[in-house]
């Protein structure tokens, strides 16, 4: 026993409930992860690595995870329009988390 009293306890409050705020969903984590592994990767990319995934759904996740401040988005002035998304230095400190969950599914996979 730890001695908290859930009674007290506001889960909104926590670490965990802000970190989950931000990579919750079905495609920012993946996002992340493909930054972490390929990074810079162009939108096309993004969407061949996540499969099904629509364009304005993409689209969002990723202007989702750039307003938090976890990837940058690079857009070259040349015709045709290039984007490049890369993971920002707090996007980086993320990787420690994201290996975590990589290691815990390779050690518990069945």
């Amino acid at each position: 026993m730890n001695g908290k009293r859930i009674e007290e306890a506001d889960y909104d409050q926590t670490g965990y409930s802000y970190t989950l705020s931000l990579i919750s969903g079905k495609y920012k984590p993946v996002i992340l992860y493909c930054l972490m592994e390929y990074e810079p990767v162009r939108f096309n990319e993004m969407q061949r690595y996540l499969k099904k995934v629509a364009d304005k759904t993409l689209s969002r996740n990723l202007k989702e995870l750039e307003e938090d401040g976890l990837i940058l988005r690079t857009v070259y002035p040349q015709i045709p329009p290039k984007v490049e998304y890369r993971l920002t230095d707090r996007g980086h400190s993320l990787v420690r988390v994201l290996d975590g969950l990589c290691d815990w599914g390779n050690e518990n996979r069945r």
